[in-house]
């Protein structure tokens, strides 16, 4: 049995199995291949469209910044397709992924041929939406831009008069050339700061995938490989990239006629783990908001919670089947994942779909198994750096530890949550 087990009693906690294999090391997805091929196949066909997602977020930050009418902000130029990943490529600030440095050549063949496969002008295939689907991404900004206060300092810098001075400068810049949009700023000025808060979280997003990309792409490598072969071996991977990187700055800078306006500094030593990757767990994991189009919720029978942090509405819990309509966030990302899926995976949903229509729903189920190994890793890391090593010779160590897992594991007792769902392999 589990080292753990023989120096506490079991688990009472209605997941007792799923808190004994945290306790063990392990994730709260089962050990088995199907689940790794499962996760590996969804990390890399996650990883291509994200290198578009984080490089987009960046340039509607930097550079689109307000303009009133931004329809040309999913249009990336040479400059940002060519930027250098800081994780990937030989010039690294840390090499986490051993590939290049600027756009991945999945993406730049898709971005050039899109979907139909035929080299027509860029906005054909914006119009047709035969592109990467940034509405996606733009929907988990604004779900950290709603959730907001998650913890950390990033946040609460955007109210302080030190913030507002900072933007009122990049404002007053970018419009200096336009009286009409200085008027308007002039006579509504707190609408312009808040349009600014949304771009620092476009920023703040953009960095947190910029990481994501190079460690799903290096993930995928390994598994190609032979070298990753257990989903906890799959989990600590992601364990050990959280914390290489947790110091990552987080900024937000804007470019303006060659002049940078730092309306958040590098300097105010805003990090990765706490100012980026836990809010968006939050927000995105767990949090989000109903899905307009997908079930009729009744607030006056509390279907709705009336608190925000009670939300419950994220990956975590989604019923992947009516989510998987047109228009949905999660499911413009599984038709994203669907154009850079490996071949065995490919395979795989050959085998148990019924027909290609039901391809993003069983993307959608894989993307959810993913997830949870992703917050496992986080659940992890926070026990990590928060409490005691899982082989701790005190058993009242080991008992915190297990205090924790189990008030992780109780955000799961809803019945939406998909927790018991992902333990069988037939959930699909």
């Amino acid at each position: 049995m589990i080292q753990t087990l023989t120096k506490l009693p079991p688990s009472q906690h209605q997941f007792s199995e799923v808190i004994h294999r945290l306790e063990a090391g392990g994730a709260m997805l089962p050990d088995t291949p199907e689940n790794l091929m499962q996760i590996i196949g969804i990390y890399k066909a996650y990883a291509v469209p994200m290198d578009f997602y984080w490089r987009d977020l960046l340039y509607i930050a930097e550079r689109v910044f307000l303009d009133p009418v931004p329809f040309f902000k999913y249009f990336l130029p040479k400059e940002y397709l060519e930027l250098h990943n800081h994780y990937a490529g030989d010039d690294a600030d840390i090499r986490i992924w051993r590939g290049e440095a600027t756009a991945h050549p999945e993406l730049l063949e898709f971005m050039e041929k899109g979907e139909v496969n035929k080299k027509l002008p860029k906005l054909l295939h914006h119009l047709w939406h035969d592109r990467i689907n940034m509405e996606f991404a733009e929907a988990c900004m604004q779900a950290m831009l709603w959730h907001r206060g998650m913890g950390g300092l990033f946040d609460p810098y955007l109210d302080t008069d030190e913030y507002k001075a900072n933007a009122d400068r990049a404002i007053k810049a970018y419009f200096k050339k336009n009286p009409v949009m200085l008027g308007l700023y002039k006579m509504f000025p707190d609408m312009f700061i808040e349009q600014v808060r949304q771009l620092s979280y476009y920023s703040n997003l953009g960095l947190f995938w910029e990481v994501m990309a190079p460690v799903f792409f290096e993930m995928s490598d390994l598994y190609d490989e032979g070298k990753i072969t257990s989903v906890p071996e799959a989990m600590n991977f992601l364990v050990n990239g959280i914390f290489a990187i947790a110091g990552r700055p987080i900024y937000h800078h804007v470019y303006i006629d060659g002049e940078c306006y730092e309306i958040i500094p590098k300097s105010k030593g805003f990090t990765w783990l706490y100012e980026a990757a836990l809010p968006y767990v939050e927000a995105v994991f767990y949090r989000t908001a109903p899905f307009r189009g997908t079930k009729s919720y009744n607030a006056q029978a509390k279907q709705v919670p009336e608190d925000q942090k009670d939300f419950h509405f994220g990956i975590l819990y989604a019923d992947v089947f009516p989510v998987g309509t047109a228009g949905i966030p999660p499911t413009l990302l599984m038709q994203d994942m669907l154009h850079f899926l490996p071949d065995y995976l490919v395979d795989y949903y050959q085998q148990h779909c019924r027909g290609e229509d039901d391809t993003l729903i069983q993307l959608g189920i894989s993307f959810q198994r993913s997830m949870y190994c992703v917050t496992s890793a986080v659940i992890q890391a926070l026990r990590q750096a928060l409490l005691y090593p899982l082989d701790d010779p005190n058993p009242e160590h080991l008992m915190a530890n297990r205090r924790f897992f189990e008030s992780q594991l109780d955000r799961f007792q809803r019945p939406e949550a998909r927790l018991r769902d992902v333990q069988r392999q037939d959930y699909r």
